[in-house]
């Protein structure tokens, strides 16, 4: 908790800082701090429109009606955050995860050291969409992930002031496992990373991706896996 404390980042903010990178659209999701309110969601995602997705920490006792209410707001996934807190536990997960998506199509994501995926993997592949953030945030863990991304869980390719990896090492094994999983993000305003993003690090992962992959990379892949409203042509 020692690291970046960004100024209030608004939807301002977030477009001055994205300008001229060329974003059609993307996903907004909870932080820890945030914890489980939902209407600075509701209300981001009315002001962003369809290209943004918002993905929500989610309490397990939440009513199926209001499930639905955040989905017709565009809402598409929770979030568990074993990190940092703030969210569901991970007792909580499979039930969950398996409720939304049968009731509205959601995904799961997941912000934890990648570690410790050995106690949860099995579970993490029989669910039916599930994706790790930050590149499951130590180079320990890329090992562990590489298993689960061969049997179809997505990652965040971001938070690269955050990591404690090296993206040129684990970003070429990602993409063998699977090309298919990598998802391009900014992780802006990156609060709590020891530095902010900085365009560099979407120009870093940009030489790491083979040329024929970069359309998946930095767009195909999070438009299907966020059901984003845009051509994949």
């Amino acid at each position: 908790d020692q690291g970046y404390l960004p100024e209030p980042f608004t939807i301002s903010s977030y477009r001055a800082r994205t300008c001229g990178l060329g974003v059609e659209g993307g996903a907004v999701v909870a932080g820890s701090f945030q914890g489980l309110e939902q209407d600075f969601m509701v209300d981001a995602l009315a002001e962003l429109g369809p290209a943004f997705a918002g993905v929500i920490q989610l309490a397990p006792d939440t009513s199926d009606r209001r499930v639905l209410e955040l989905d017709a707001a565009g809402v598409r996934g929770i979030r568990l955050n074993p990190y940092r807190g703030g969210s569901a536990a991970l007792e909580d997960l499979e039930g969950l995860a398996r409720r939304v998506h049968d009731l509205a199509g959601w995904h799961t994501e997941l912000y934890l050291d990648a570690a410790d995926l050995p106690e949860i993997a099995e579970l993490l592949v029989s669910l039916p969409s599930v994706s790790i953030d930050h590149l499951g945030m130590t180079a320990e863990g890329v090992p562990h992930l590489l298993r689960i991304v061969e049997k179809g869980v997505r990652v965040k390719a971001d938070g690269f002031g955050r990591v404690d990896l090296d993206p040129a090492e684990a970003v070429p094994r990602l993409l063998e496992a699977n090309p298919g999983a990598l998802m391009a993000a900014t992780d802006l305003p990156s609060t709590r990373a020891r530095r902010p993003f900085a365009p560099e690090d979407l120009g870093l992962l940009a030489s790491l991706v083979p040329a024929e992959l970069l359309d998946d990379v930095f767009y195909a892949n999070a438009v299907r896996f966020y059901r984003l409203p845009l051509p994949l042509d």
